[in-house]
């Protein structure tokens, strides 16, 4: 019986395989059910007791070896098989391409940042809205002009269901639902029925800022808006205000900012002024306030509001707005913003 074990260690040590099918073949044949290692192990009870643990000791030795040839026959061949497919697995792995933020997300999250180390909340609002959050709630009268100033997609008429056109709505049920002091910027998308072009698109971005309290100056809003222009262009960066009109501010005004290309000399990108619009802003009508069941006798408030595309296109001197909504890997791989 032991050099029966003997004869097998013997064959299972010069054992060689040119194919997989041959290795799967001796396995079978050594170690399979009805295998050559099987049936000794089988024939264990009728060996005398002094030669057991010899016979134990051997059997377990030429089992070990022969799962031992098997794995490495299998790995040897499995390996030659890749080497004539053509893989070099000595070759460095290909390079993964990695994502990157858009840059309206870059500058949106900058923005956002910016005004909540002012204390700022942020809140968010429905994009299908009804007439009163739009419009009627923000002193836009019936049949009033103001209402031609943006072109409005409307889903329901009577009443009037639409996309909003600006983020003020949420700000209107920001006024619904708390009571001043209220300081909150409204990030998101809004639509309106433009023709799309290098400079305009039915789809955009907004942030507005609103905040009502008592004794709130427009002083407090040229200094916040200062603050904001320096953080997000450079802290040499200057603004100014010029008198404008809105329906829910008053009085209301535009905000240009040095530009960052030339540093206020003058260049193609500004019309050679040495400024570049950013924003409106206003002191809140006390029509809005009183139309929210806010004590305009009691509070007062500023308002402002920006479009995202404006604000990246000036940052990163990005001529065509279409760009953004392009999906173009080799545009926005270039952006690499921290936010």
């Amino acid at each position: 019986m032991l050099n029966k074990i003997d004869n097998l260690l013997k064959e299972t040590e010069g054992f060689l395989a040119d194919k997989i099918d041959d290795v799967e073949n001796f396995r079978i044949s050594m170690l399979g059910k009805k295998g050559k290692i099987t049936s000794l192990f089988n024939e264990f009870k009728n060996v005398p007791n002094e030669q057991k643990r010899e016979f134990g000791q051997k059997i377990n030795q030429l089992k070990t070896k022969a799962l031992d040839k098997v794995n490495e026959l299998k790995s040897k061949l499995e390996s030659d098989i890749e080497f004539s497919s053509g893989m070099d697995l000595t070759a460095p792995a290909a390079n993964l391409n990695l994502g990157s933020r858009h840059p309206l997300s870059i500058v949106r999250n900058e923005i956002i940042e910016i005004f909540t180390r002012l204390g700022f909340t942020v809140s968010e609002g429905p994009e299908i809205e009804d007439d009163w959050h739009v419009f009627s709630a923000l002193n836009f009268p019936e049949e009033h002009p103001a209402r031609d100033m943006q072109d409005t997609f409307f889903i329901e008429k009577n009443p009037d269901i639409l996309l909003r056109t600006h983020t003020s709505s949420v700000q209107t049920r920001v006024m619904e639902s708390q009571e001043p002091p209220i300081r909150t910027i409204s990030p998101g998308r809004v639509f309106r029925n433009e023709a799309i072009s290098a400079r305009a698109h039915c789809i955009f971005h907004q942030i507005e800022g609103l905040y009502i309290d008592k004794d709130v100056s427009f002083a407090d809003l040229k200094q916040t808006l200062l603050y904001f222009a320096q953080e997000l262009f450079g802290h040499e960066t200057k603004i100014r205000l010029r008198p404008s009109y809105f329906p829910f501010t008053e009085p209301s005004a535009e905000v240009d900012v040095t530009c960052s290309l030339c540093g206020g000399k003058g260049c193609n990108v500004c019309k050679y002024t040495g400024w570049l619009e950013i924003l409106g802003c206003g002191m809140v009508d006390p029509n809005v306030l009183d139309s929210n069941n806010i004590d305009s006798k009691k509070y007062t408030g500023f308002a402002f509001g920006m479009g995202i595309e404006r604000i990246t296109m000036l940052k990163y001197g990005i001529k065509d707005l279409r760009l953004f909504f392009e999906s173009d890997v080799r545009f926005l791989k270039q952006f690499k913003g921290s936010y």
